[in-house]
């Protein structure tokens, strides 16, 4: 097995970056996820709530750009941040998850509020992702920690797994609808994934924590925006257990490092 494609999403939802290569620290891959847009009561704001924000592109040195943070959009100017030293707030992710992050200040907002048609939005950013501690009921260690993923530094999918699902959907399903931040080819069967242990690339160790149940985001398509029932109409009928449906898995940083697509994966 290969890595087939590394994934990088500098704001929570917004446009999916692919890379070459990246280093994998132990909240995940550097420049993934780093910042959040969140409402005026410092919740996050995601492409559930707010589909557009999929046409927004981020950019950062992880993913060739020039400044701390680029944001372009279609029919807008593009804007370049540097990273705030100050104006740590309180944010929360999902009514479970408290953390605190900096503020990218005014300008950021005020380009995000025109772009979005909203005017409670704010663009916040990671500044300390060892802050945030996994929690131990769900497999992680006291050494695992996040920026602003939903669950794990990192998700992985393999091919066979997302042709699976294609094969069965009648509609096209492709691996962006789960947003994985590592996709991986040559797997000889379909979800093998849901049975690793661990999983290296390269010099780099992860460990598997759990499958991933999927939420109505997948059924976003991320090019046209159009909103249908798959592929959970399709992963209800396949792929359902506990009241939920499941794709791709999560995993925890055993050993960071380096990373490039076409590493061989070795499971255990």
């Amino acid at each position: 097995m290969r890595l087939a494609a590394i994934n990088i999403h500098p704001v929570k939802s917004t446009a999916i970056r692919s890379v070459a290569e990246a280093y994998v620290g132990r909240s995940g891959l550097v420049g993934d996820r780093e910042w959040m847009v969140v409402d005026g009561a410092g919740k996050l704001v995601s492409a559930r709530e707010l589909r557009e924000l999929f046409t927004i592109v981020a950019d950062t040195p992880s993913t060739g750009g020039r400044a701390d943070l680029r944001l372009s959009a279609p029919g807008h100017k593009a804007i370049e941040l540097t990273l705030p030293t100050e104006g740590v707030r309180d944010i929360q992710m999902f009514n479970r998850v408290n953390m605190r992050g900096r503020s990218m200040g005014p300008e950021a907002d005020a380009w995000l509020r025109e772009v979005l048609g909203r005017e409670d939005l704010s663009l916040v950013w990671c500044h300390d992702p060892f802050r945030r501690v996994l929690d131990t009921k769900d497999g992680f260690t006291a050494s695992d920690h996040a920026t602003f993923q939903d669950e794990s530094p990192l998700s992985l999918i393999t091919d066979a797994s997302v042709a699976a699902i294609d094969g069965w959907s009648e509609a096209t399903i492709t691996a962006q609808r789960f947003r994985p931040s590592l996709r991986v080819e040559g797997a000889e069967e379909a979800f093998a994934e849901d049975g690793w242990k661990e999983v290296g690339i390269g010099p780099v160790r992860f460990r598997m924590i759990a499958p991933i149940s999927r939420c109505v985001m997948t059924t976003i398509d991320p090019v046209t925006l159009e909103k249908d029932k798959e592929p959970l109409r399709t992963l209800a009928i396949h792929r359902k257990w506990d009241g939920k449906t499941w794709a791709a898995v999560h995993l925890a940083v055993v050993h960071p490092g380096e990373i490039a697509v076409g590493d061989e994966v070795i499971v255990s």
